[in-house]
């Protein structure tokens, strides 16, 4: 069956874990997830069941939505709470007026130093290949987007903030650059996502409703925007061979045959190119 669960990943699992779970519950082995969640955190997974892996990229393009915590006064190896102590220092009083200032001029282009401990590769290795073994290397940088951020609370050394931003970010990198300009040390205390793209945590579900069926899953229509055309006898053989289409539409297109999803192509300028393969509902 082809699907999407939008999982509530739990502390503790790696989005790998996830999926390995999933494969056993939902005995297939063709499971795909649309964007990693570090162990520490926690949030809206969303996967993709047999020639729905087909949808990764589109999926994991979306923006995403955070609440993320500081806890100040450390710095740790992996920038996150779970890492080795590097560096302490005492926790200065902060107002709040000026944590809402720095959090607001992240908004906009941002550049990212990506961290130490990820699965970003250079010359064919793993960075956290790299920091396992000791081996200094020069972390790369890029350019991500911050749509918007806010802060929620401030409390003593701690600091919760809302944030959303594009593919390719990561929270621990921004923590570290917020702490930079508020002139403190601090690290990533806890981390959820509380949205992908139209999905949110409020529509999710445990690995625990999954075992027991208690779920929702979600069908193409549910996952992009798309319009939905109803095969005739001269489109069906082009459909379900490949080929690609003209047609006066843009987007995505959804064929189906009887209400049975056979293939989703994606027109620009009017040429419609296959991005699931024919009869993906069999």
């Amino acid at each position: 069956m082809n699907e999407a669960i939008i999982i509530n990943k739990e502390k503790g699992y790696t989005s790998r874990d996830v999926v390995n779970k999933l494969n056993k519950i939902l005995n297939t082995k063709k499971i795909g997830h649309t964007g990693t969640l570090d162990p520490l955190a926690t949030g809206v997974l969303v996967c993709l069941v047999n020639k729905y892996t087909k949808l990764v990229d589109i999926i994991t393009s979306e923006d995403k939505e955070y609440v993320a915590e500081i806890k100040l006064g450390i710095k740790t190896d992996t920038l996150d709470i779970t890492g080795q102590i590097i560096k302490e220092a005492k926790v200065p009083s902060l107002k709040k007026e000026d944590i809402v200032k720095v959090l607001k001029s992240f908004i906009g282009l941002y550049e990212e130093t990506v961290p130490l401990y990820s699965a970003v590769s250079i010359n064919g290795k793993r960075l956290y290949d790299y920091a396992r073994k000791g081996i200094e290397i020069t972390l790369p940088k890029r350019d991500v987007v911050i749509k918007d951020i806010e802060l929620l609370d401030y409390c003593d050394d701690l600091i919760k903030f809302r944030v959303i931003v594009s593919k390719g970010t990561y929270i621990r990198s921004l923590i570290e650059s917020i702490c930079e300009k508020l002139n403190v040390i601090g690290t990533m205390n806890n981390l959820t996502r509380t949205k992908q793209g139209n999905f949110k945590i409020e529509n999710s579900y445990t690995l625990s409703d999954i075992a027991k069926g208690d779920y929702k899953s979600l069908k193409i229509e549910d996952l992009i925007n798309l319009e939905k055309i109803e095969l005739d006898k001269i489109l069906e053989k082009k459909v379900k061979n490949g080929n690609v289409i003209e047609l006066n539409k843009e987007g995505y297109i959804l064929f189906a045959k009887e209400n049975e999803e056979i293939a989703l192509y994606h027109f620009q300028n009017k040429q419609g190119k296959l991005v699931i393969l024919g009869e993906f509902s069999k």
